[in-house]
């Protein structure tokens, strides 16, 4: 027999039936309709927050707090290796926008990161935030060149230049 969409039906044991509640007391769902006697839980609305333990001090604010978390500002790098880069043609100057590009990243978060995994065969110039020193040294050996580029990230700018202005002058003390 053929699937088509007129002969589709779920697994067996895939539906079940809905819980019916309130219906008489032999049902073993009556009166209190599964929720237990009185209190905050047998109430519409009754549903109390995760971690909350009835006023007392919570276990997460007994617990002492150590240490130090910067997983919201780390740098991220979109990660290519030596080996996806044999992609490009000889002399070609692999740019982040050429990966890219080429889908060899898809996204290219504050940076690329080119890492030394495989064989390089191809005569390069590959500009990336970051090398690996494998890499580099496997693309300078295949007779290319490593160009490092600035973060992208708005959390990495470039310090301004002083200007003449903000010099104080030489004779004042």
């Amino acid at each position: 027999m053929t699937m088509r969409l007129h002969n589709l039906k779920p697994r067996p044991g895939a539906k079940h039936r809905t819980k019916r509640l309130g219906i008489g007391e032999s049902s073993g769902h009556g009166k209190t309709s599964g929720r237990g006697g009185k209190g905050q839980t047998a109430r519409s609305g009754g549903s109390i927050r995760l971690g909350f333990e009835g006023g007392q001090m919570p276990l997460i604010r007994r617990i002492p707090k150590r240490g130090f978390n910067n997983a919201n500002f780390r740098t991220i790098y979109a990660i290519v290796n030596v080996e996806q880069l044999n992609a490009f043609d000889d002399g070609t100057t692999v740019t982040p926008e050429a990966l890219t590009e080429a889908g060899l990243a898809d996204k290219l978060f504050e940076g690329v990161k080119v890492l030394g995994n495989g064989e390089l065969t191809k005569k390069l110039t590959v500009k990336a935030q970051r090398f690996s020193a494998t890499a580099r040294e496997k693309i300078t050996k295949a007779g290319g060149q490593c160009e490092d580029l600035p973060l992208r990230s708005i959390h990495h700018k470039e310090a301004a230049a002083p200007t003449a202005a903000a010099k104080p002058p030489a004779g004042d003390k």
